[in-house]
């Protein structure tokens, strides 16, 4: 069969393509979340997509899901992927991030000039699928941080309106483009969104030698990985590995250097490693395998981490039988990246360790991410608007932009319904948090119990005693 964008000889053939199929989904009915499809218990389907993950590590990622609707719907994308199976689509499929929400967007080093990328910074899901499934999810997540965040249910709406009208106008402009331009399109007006310049800001100082200073210690004139833990949970969070265990690390790295291209090869062996530990980020990675590695390009001052991070089939591979992405999944990542995006770390590639697939790219290279409580108010609608415009760049570049604008259309049906939706669902994950909770306490669920946060007070009363004792 033909790649949809060869169906059609001409655009506006292929936007007139893209308006028949409202009649095999209308765009009011994209607005619908019908929780009677629900075959499943949601406590049982997020037990059970957890199976393949280091059962030491569950309770870690199930207390992080526990804490408010937002941190559970980060760690629940299958959940999701498994009403979205049950739900009409236009099936005009794209590259999906697969995991599209607010705060898998962030600032990374890897611009060739070496300025500083705002995009899509998350793929461990991607896969190619309904870009209904990424718009959904976003929107919805929009609902929720900005919930969190103590926006009013108006505010929350409106930014979904920026997100959805933003993602329709620039379809538009991107089936309009010529195919180079469009290639190249770099999103670069987020410059001038509040939230997106406190992470710019955040990011500029988030250096190799930033990152040196705090994942590290220097002991007997040598760098090693240093253990931390999460203050939330006090669960260790990073940790130095034995030596066997390191070496395997390390030997993955030649079969990963062939998965780059040749002059990036010659850059990477210019770094000497030192030390490997095993580290834990985030929410929807946690329970998976995660090196990284200290390296070094010939002096202290230049020092490079380098992650290496397990990875697992997407949670939208069940429903999209007929996709056949790379059988290694860090491939799969790192092609959904390249299709997705413009411009992306120098080092991105992939690896096998003990017969695991391992996506590898750069740690916190002047990465940075957006807070929840930076989405107030009028911010959080402008940062709807970025979602919207980097979110259609990346469909564009992997799917058919002229079917995409022609479904759309140019008024705001989709909007409104892509509203109703985003409340109706973060609604629905509200109930699914509540549930995961009583599970928690019932005993279905083993997690970490939060630790107490001191305040300010009583943290300089005890640092105060110390200081005593230490003069007595």
């Amino acid at each position: 069969m033909k790649p949809q964008a060869e169906q059609y000889a001409t655009r506006e053939q292929r936007r007139s393509a893209g308006r028949a199929l409202r009649n095999k989904l209308r765009r009011v009915d994209q607005g619908k979340f019908d929780l009677q499809a629900r075959k499943f218990d949601p406590v049982e389907l997020m037990n059970a997509a957890h199976k393949f993950r280091l059962p030491e590590l569950m309770p870690l990622k199930n207390a992080r899901m526990s804490l408010n609707p937002f941190s559970f719907y980060r760690g629940a994308a299958p959940l999701m992927a498994a009403d979205f199976a049950h739900m009409p689509n236009t099936g005009m499929l794209v590259q999906i991030c697969g995991d599209a929400h607010v705060q898998n967007l962030g600032a990374f080093g890897g611009g060739p000039d070496g300025h500083l990328i705002f995009d899509i910074n998350d793929f461990d899901e991607t896969i190619r699928a309904p870009w209904e499934w990424d718009v959904k999810r976003m929107a919805t997540s929009l609902v929720l941080a900005g919930r969190e965040a103590q926006n009013t249910e108006v505010e929350c709406k409106n930014a979904v309106l920026e997100f959805a009208g933003t993602y329709r106008e620039f379809m538009w402009k991107f089936s309009e483009l010529p195919v180079l331009e469009l290639a190249r399109y770099l999103v670069l007006r987020e410059l001038k969104v509040s939230p997106v310049r406190a992470i710019l800001k955040k990011a500029e100082r988030a250096t190799p030698l930033d990152s040196l200073a705090k994942l590290t210690e220097h002991k007997k004139g040598q760098y090693a990985i240093k253990e931390s833990t999460d203050p939330m949970f006090d669960a260790t969070v990073q940790r130095p590995v034995e030596s066997a265990e390191a070496k395997k690390v390390l030997a993955a790295l030649p079969g990963y250097t062939n998965t780059l291209q040749p002059e990036r090869r010659h850059f990477f062996h210019q770094y000497t490693p030192v030390d490997v530990g095993f580290r834990i980020v985030g929410t929807g990675s946690v329970g998976t395998r995660d090196y990284i590695v200290l390296m070094f390009g010939g002096a202290e001052s230049d020092p490079m981490f380098l992650q290496l991070k397990q990875e697992l089939p997407s949670a939208y591979a069940p429903y999209v039988p007929k996709n056949l992405p790379p059988k290694h999944h860090g491939q799969r990542v790192v092609e959904g990246v390249r299709r997705m995006l413009v411009q992306f770390d120098p080092f991105l590639g992939w690896a096998t360790i003990e017969g695991l697939p391992y996506l590898v790219r750069q740690l916190r290279d002047h990465k940075g991410g957006v807070e929840t409580t930076d989405l107030v108010g009028k911010a959080l609608v402008e940062y709807a608007s970025v979602c919207g415009e980097l979110l259609a760049k990346g469909h564009a570049r992997s799917g058919d932009p002229c079917m995409l604008a022609g479904y759309l259309g140019k008024s705001d049906r989709f909007d409104t319904a892509l509203v109703n939706f985003a409340v109706d669902y973060a609604d629905q994950t509200d109930r699914d948090h509540e549930a995961w909770q009583h599970a928690v306490a019932e005993g279905r669920v083993e997690a970490l119990k939060e630790v107490p946060q001191e305040s300010a007070k009583q943290k300089g009363r005890r640092s105060k005693k110390k200081s005593a004792k230490k003069k007595h």
